[in-house]
């Protein structure tokens, strides 16, 4: 278990990651609001996702290791907005946390180091869905420049009931 004392480094995520990664999503997908997929994923089935994340160009993976452990404590990346030709300088983005790394400053690391990575490439705008209530998430989208766009009242149904999410964009 990592403490506010435990050194990180972040790094563009590979293929040996993919066990992990799926662990710390499935969290999210079994525990919580903030995914609105319903059902858990194999390794196999998410493999697609972590492909569609190569080391350059628009759409990013990075990932939060303990220096001392290897232990991957969060991933965020930049994907495709929407899949119509217009929205190509446009990238929707999105950072996942192991239940027991928040707290830490990983999400402050992960975006610092997506946001380096993304300054060289042709993108105009990033968008990030905050399923709500989540003030951590917006603290830290609003600690990055972030400005609120709009909610989407009521728009997913998870858990018997149904969630806002909050959209923020940012200049990039």
């Amino acid at each position: 278990m990592p403490s506010e004392r435990t050194e990180v480094q972040v790094r563009p995520g590979v293929e040996g990651d993919l066990d992990a990664l799926t662990d710390i999503y499935n969290h999210y997908v079994r525990e919580t609001p903030i995914t609105f997929d319903t059902a858990t994923f194999t390794p196999e089935e998410r493999r697609p996702w972590l492909l569609s994340h190569p080391e350059d160009g628009p759409h990013r993976l990075m990932v939060a290791t303990a220096v001392d452990s290897q232990e991957i404590l969060g991933y965020a990346t930049s994907s495709a907005f929407r899949a119509k030709p217009a929205y190509v300088t446009s990238a929707e983005v999105t950072i996942y946390l192991a239940p027991d790394a928040h707290g830490l400053g990983v999400g402050t690391l992960l975006y610092k180091a997506l946001f380096e990575a993304l300054a060289g490439e042709d993108l105009h705008r990033a968008y990030a869905g905050i399923t709500q209530p989540n003030e951590a998430s917006v603290r830290l989208h609003e600690r990055f420049g972030f400005r609120y766009g709009g909610t989407y009242r009521e728009v997913g149904r998870k858990f018997g009931r149904y969630w806002d999410v909050a959209w923020y964009e940012k200049e990039l």
